[in-house]
């Protein structure tokens, strides 16, 4: 597995970056916050499981989480530095470039960011002020104020509507529930759900959610005792019932606490994966469909303090970034089986944290 310098390799980008700008073909883009040098880095995800650099874009602040709206053509980064805030940026739809549109005051240091599923509405969740927002976002895709405010549990850190857009859950990690909401899509408003919350084991501290494309389950990481829930998910009255709870740290590592991150799914549903900071791992899981059961393929060591991964859209490739390597490893996915392959690793800002893989028509 080769090693590949970012920064070097930016002068070599200009000749792709007027390449895509000409619209040579669609293309499948990457995007990664790094907190302490407080930019971002877009690349280009190529069909071999590589990555081309585009460009480096500085944000003037400590730079995490990302997120898209629905239509990719915004880009919403959350600055943790204060003042805190929120920088929209427009997205070439063709070289999947940024430009910086605006940046609005958010109601506090936010740890996750999401669009609902009509673009309308920004949640945010604060783990350090025990709140959830929600701001409106306007007809031209830039975050407006005022927000909405809800305090909440201990360590809100994860917020996000459900696929049909109906419901909305926060994972408070410090008060071991998730929180469960009802929807108005049309004036953005929560209303707490019956019940209010799911509970999960004492001192586990769920972090990151999935929903299965199939809306039967939702997984999601506990980050204290480093573990796997999963959730049987009711999608007509928006609640979850936990079922299952499976380790995402490898078998016999004797090393200090747990801490479990990020999550996501290929995008059929088959295999799931879940970054563990302490080891340095990402758990490999198959999911059974019809029961919503894991099993594991294995734990693979990655990145140091895998706190942000993601998978490309066509669920052929997984890429890490480690907060204290400084780096990024790709990996192709095994279809069959769900195995990860390392492909290639690449040196990138200081303390990335959170990667965005999108498709551009």
């Amino acid at each position: 597995m080769g090693v590949m310098n970012f920064a070097l390799k930016l002068g070599a980008a200009a000749v792709l970056s007027s390449a895509v700008c000409a619209g040579v073909n669609a293309a499948t883009m990457v995007y990664v916050s790094n907190a302490d040098s407080k930019d971002i880095y877009v690349m280009q995800l190529n069909k071999d499981g590589s990555v081309t650099p585009v460009e480096q874009v500085q944000t003037g602040g400590t730079v995490m989480p990302l997120a898209f709206s629905p239509d990719h053509t915004r880009l919403y980064a959350s600055l943790r530095s204060q003042p805190y805030s929120v920088t929209t940026f427009a997205v070439d739809q063709q070289s999947g470039k940024l430009k910086a549109l605006s940046t609005v005051p958010l109601a506090d240091n936010m740890a996750n960011l999401a669009t609902d599923k009509t673009g309308r509405f920004l949640f945010a969740a604060s783990y350090t002020g025990h709140k959830i927002s929600i701001n409106p976002i306007s007809a031209t895709g830039l975050v407006q104020q005022p927000a909405t405010v809800i305090n909440t549990g201990k360590n809100a850190h994860a917020v996000g509507s459900d696929p049909k857009n109906k419901f909305v859950f926060a994972s408070n990690l410090g008060s071991d529930v998730i929180l469960q909401f009802k929807f108005d899509a049309a004036t953005g408003t929560l209303t707490p759900n019956t019940p209010p919350s799911v509970a999960t084991k004492a001192g586990a501290g769920p972090r990151h959610f999935v929903f299965h494309p199939n809306l039967r389950y939702v997984f999601s990481t506990n980050e204290l005792d480093g573990t796997v829930n999963t959730y049987a998910y009711d999608a007509a009255h928006g609640t979850l019932t936990l079922q299952g709870t499976v380790s995402a740290v490898p078998a016999g590592f004797k090393g200090d606490a747990p801490a479990a991150a990020d999550i996501h799914l290929t995008p059929n549903g088959r295999f799931l994966y879940a970054s563990e900071r302490t080891s340095s791992t990402l758990a490999a899981y198959r999911v059974n469909a019809k029961t919503g059961a894991l099993t594991l393929i294995g734990n693979v060591p990655t990145e140091t303090q895998p706190r942000g991964f993601n998978i490309d859209p066509q669920g052929r490739y997984l890429l890490a970034v480690g907060q204290k390597s400084n780096g990024m490893t790709s990996y192709a996915i095994n279809q069959k089986t769900g195995a990860l392959t390392p492909l290639q690793h690449y040196e990138l800002g200081k303390n990335p944290n959170w990667v965005e893989i999108v498709n551009f028509p």
